[in-house]
């Protein structure tokens, strides 16, 4: 459940390994060709991840609507409704691991150890660029691949032509992958980009995505534990002061800081 922004920058759903080496025979044995899981519509996506994020969300201690921590979040995300048509829904998870994601059904979770560590308009920033995986289709890949490589190992029943329900071994081997998501330089550009767009478009100041940077930047370089959980959990990303710098860029050209 490594993820940090996730890592910090990063949600969410999934990254998974050797997708050129399926076992044919225990696709046909589960009865589902690989065709499917690479066909699947959106809306079925979003029903695996909803299985997954329900199971989750039972095994996590899930603050209530009174915590202050939950009033938090809900004052922070504040307008943020939906992407791309799908609502979004918070919570807050009590642990001291420094994490957070976004999921394709919508679900944005927050973990009390990220809050500790940042300002609303920091946290703000993480949500907006996890919510950016969402809306660029990249955490819908990822799902492809989780779903395709699980079959291979497991088989996955199919009904009427369409997957079956996932067993609680999938659901677990798909939940790492969710947590553990790898994204590319690529994908988190694509991300920063969108959550610019996304958050200016909801009438929150961008400038809180330059804000989480400099609080990566300034963490990963006190040293210490902090700093190694952020250096393990960004080393595949862009160097955060490229990120810094392009969207301080975007903020003078909008006229958002001098």
């Amino acid at each position: 459940m490594k993820r940090l922004l996730i890592p910090v920058f990063a949600a969410i759903v999934m990254a998974v390994s050797a997708c050129g080496t399926l076992n044919t025979d225990a696709l046909l044995q589960g009865g589902l060709q690989a065709a499917q899981a690479m066909s699947l519509s959106d809306s079925e996506v979003r029903a695996y991840v909803a299985e997954y994020i329900s199971q989750l969300d039972a095994q996590s201690k899930v603050l209530p609507e009174s915590n202050a921590y939950t009033k938090r979040l809900r004052r922070i995300t504040s307008g943020l409704t939906s992407v791309d048509g799908v609502p979004l829904n918070f919570k807050v998870y009590q642990t001291s691991e420094v994490n957070a994601f976004a999921c394709a059904d919508g679900s944005v979770r927050v973990y009390t150890g990220l809050m500790d560590l940042m300002t609303d308009d920091e946290i703000l920033g993480v949500i907006g660029h996890e919510i950016g995986h969402v809306a660029k289709k990249h955490t819908r890949k990822q799902m492809q691949n989780a779903i395709l490589t699980s079959a291979a190992r497991t088989g996955i029943s199919s009904v009427g032509g369409q997957i079956g329900a996932l067993t609680q071994s999938q659901l677990g081997a798909m939940g790492e992958a969710i947590l553990n998501a790898k994204y590319s330089r690529k994908q988190e550009t694509e991300s920063d980009d969108y959550a610019y767009t996304f958050l200016k478009g909801a009438g929150k100041n961008p400038a809180c995505l330059m804000q989480s940077f400099q609080k990566l930047q300034s963490l990963e370089n006190n040293g210490g534990q902090t700093s190694d959980m952020v250096s393990n959990l960004f080393s595949s990303h862009p160097d955060t002061a490229t990120r810094i710098t392009r969207i301080q860029k975007k903020l003078k050209a909008d006229g958002l800081i001098k």
